[in-house]
């Protein structure tokens, strides 16, 4: 799953209108106009040039992530003294799906039981031990890389519980 497929689902599980997607991007500190958002929510070819299409790289997928928090929650005020934490947490593509899902737990102020909701809307048993790993830190001791299916679930879940689907019809 690419940073535009992720997008692109964020956008349809939260009902995101084009402006709202813009708006977002600005929130995040990214000036998106509506073509090149066009471009972004545009299923990537795996097989195509990447040249000509709009490919969604990691800081601008984070830029969305911030923008998706301040957009749901307010700005974070200012303490004095302190210096504000660097918001870009994506070291690299291995850690894009763990960092999403953190900060759409945070956006939507989730726990870690509404993760585990999520995921079982969309079929995903996971212990929340499981969860736990895959919120915590890259680096420490019991952190889990987040792998795409895992992503995707948690995706789809979100996307159920936002809609409010009705699975039991199928």
């Amino acid at each position: 799953m690419n940073n535009n497929d992720i997008l692109i689902r964020l956008r349809y599980a939260l009902d995101f209108s084009n402006q709202q997607m813009v708006e977002i991007f600005r929130l995040g500190g990214k000036e998106m106009d509506l073509p090149t958002l066009g471009q972004l929510l545009t299923k990537q070819d795996p097989e195509a040039d990447l040249s000509r299409d709009a490919v969604c790289d990691s800081r601008t997928l984070e830029q969305f992530l911030n923008g998706l928090i301040v957009f749901k929650r307010g700005p974070q005020p200012a303490k004095p003294g302190v210096k504000p934490p660097n918001p870009f947490q994506i070291t690299s593509q291995a850690h894009v799906n763990n960092v999403m899902i953190k900060k759409v737990k945070i956006a939507l102020t989730m726990t870690s039981e509404d993760i585990q909701e999520c995921l079982h809307l969309a079929g995903l048993y996971v212990s929340p031990s499981e969860i736990g790993a895959i919120l915590r830190k890259a680096g420490q001791r019991n952190y889990m890389p987040c792998k795409d299916s895992f992503a995707r679930n948690f995706l789809k879940g979100l996307t159920i519980r936002e809609r409010k689907i009705d699975t039991t019809e199928a």
